[in-house]
């Protein structure tokens, strides 16, 4: 590896705010840290205008309790990440998600994308069920291990 493709790794890393990043091609292993600014207030912070807070009655509608009723939740299977990188829940912006909490999945279905260093890599599920929860928000950066899906 060239120092030009570390100095592009600790670009990926500063552009989505990662503290850390490990890579593996199977000949190669590098792991990339670095130390988190020190937390200092600025000597005359500029004032931020918040919006107004929702009030609660306003809050999105929780989903019924009838669509989890009967999910054992200590058999649920994790869909964990391979990679770190940015997770897209459809395949291209504006399109419907891959899955939907609820959806019913079967064994190489499609769940996701994770963008890592301008590669889309599509996630599949390795079991057939029932889509019970969503862990990430789309459009957010993953750390390799981190649960995206739970499965019942």
């Amino acid at each position: 590896m060239k120092i030009q493709d570390i100095r592009s790794l600790a670009e990926i890393m500063d552009k989505h705010g990662l503290t850390s990043m490990k890579i593996n091609d199977g000949t190669l292993q590098i792991e990339l840290e670095k130390q988190p600014a020190p937390l200092a207030a600025p000597a005359s912070a500029p004032a931020v205008l918040l919006p107004p807070a929702a009030p609660a009655a306003q809050a999105a509608p929780q989903q019924p309790a009838q669509e989890t009723a009967g999910v054992d939740f200590n058999n649920l299977k994790e869909i964990k990440a391979p990679m770190v990188g940015m997770f897209y829940t459809a395949p291209s912006p504006g399109a419907e998600p891959f899955v939907k909490v609820g959806s019913k999945v079967k064994k190489g279905d499609t769940l996701c994308i994770i963008e890592a260093m301008k590669l889309l890599n599509e996630i599949t599920s390795d079991v057939d069920g029932e889509i019970v929860d969503i862990c990430v928000n789309n459009g957010e950066v993953v750390e390799y291990g981190q649960t995206l899906y739970k499965i019942y």
